[in-house]
């Protein structure tokens, strides 16, 4: 496996939110979900994306000029990494009409329920179903939908434009979005990692991307085969010693090499790996701890559980009842 799709091979979509999103002018959303990904896509119209310098902004006060502010138009795409709140608006000066909490809950900025009241269809949402903004999105409500790994690798907000992407997904998500049939979730979700996936892997080969310190050090001799072997054998009993033996340096040259280049020491690193590789095992496998530690390099469940707990804060078992739940 290539070190993109490594970092690709994470999205895994279970009851995703999706929806068509309708509106005429003037309208503004306001995004405090707290969901680690959404992906909106422009189908007609234009709108703005921007998040939050850190704190909450004024009610309809835009941000900073240039601070973040993103304009979609037909064929755009926007990708917003999570916790942190945005807007969506016709305009940055638009005051929020809409907010979106946690669990997909909506309120009014005044906090009432929405109750409904702008449900248009089958996943289709907003003030107007014939309005001249229409934008597509995706929501992963789950933290174990998306590795780690790839949250880490991506800005708060990134975007492409349709000339430099022509998504050939657009008609497809615009008929299946709205079909009420057994099944259909699990359509769609397969078709949002599909998105996601593509539209991410174009992101990357794009000078402007900021791809993470270990993909760039992918094409050093001495670290990026040490992060190969790391990778794909992580089950063995690697130590500093076996893996600078490996690369042909010595044991300083490669810790100092590695930190270097990847921001961490070697050992680091490996745990980090193995643990995304627990956490994915955890979320897409019926597999117990014991057979998940020894295909990761632990000799027992103990070991992992104690390395897991340190790395994300929560034993494997609670973070596979939050995955699955």
């Amino acid at each position: 496996m290539d070190a993109l799709a490594g970092l690709l091979e994470g999205p895994r979509a279970r009851g995703a939110f999706m929806i068509r999103a309708c509106f005429e002018p003037p309208w503004s959303i306001r995004i405090e979900d707290r969901a680690p990904l959404t992906v909106m896509l422009m189908v007609r119209g234009e709108a703005w994306v921007f998040p939050d310098r850190g704190e909450r902004s004024e009610m309809g006060v835009p941000p900073a000029e240039g601070w973040g502010r993103i304009r979609l138009r037909p064929g755009d795409l926007a990708i917003a990494r999570g916790p942190d709140p945005y807007t969506c608006a016709d305009d940055p000066g638009t005051a929020p009409q809409a907010l979106i909490l946690p669990g997909a809950e909506c309120r009014y900025p005044d906090g009432r329920s929405l109750n409904g009241s702008m449900d248009l269809g089958v996943r289709t949402w907003g003030d107007r179903l014939d309005g001249s903004a229409v934008m597509l999105i995706g929501t992963y409500l789950w933290e174990g939908e998306i590795s780690g790994r790839l949250l880490k690798a991506l800005p708060p907000l990134l975007s492409l434009t349709a000339d430099v992407w022509n998504c050939p997904l657009t008609s497809y998500l615009m008929d299946e979005i709205v079909r009420d049939e057994p099944g259909q979730e699990v359509v769609l979700d397969r078709l949002l990692d599909l998105l996601v996936i593509a539209a991410l892997r174009t992101w990357f080969s794009r000078p402007e991307a900021a791809a993470p310190a270990w993909y760039q050090a992918m094409a050093d001799p001495v670290v990026g085969r040490v992060l190969r072997l790391v990778q794909d054998d992580p089950a063995l009993p690697w130590t500093v010693a076996s893996l600078a033996a490996k690369a042909g340096v010595s044991r300083a040259a490669l810790a100092r090499r590695f930190t270097e280049l990847v921001g961490e020491p070697p050992m680091t690193y490996l745990t980090e790996w193995r643990m995304a590789l627990a956490a994915d095992a955890l979320r897409d496998t019926d597999d117990t701890l014991d057979a998940i530690a020894r295909h990761v390099g632990y000799g027992s469940a103990f070991a992992l559980s104690s390395a897991f707990k340190r790395v994300y804060g929560v034993s494997p078992q609670e973070h596979r009842g939050r995955v699955s739940s």
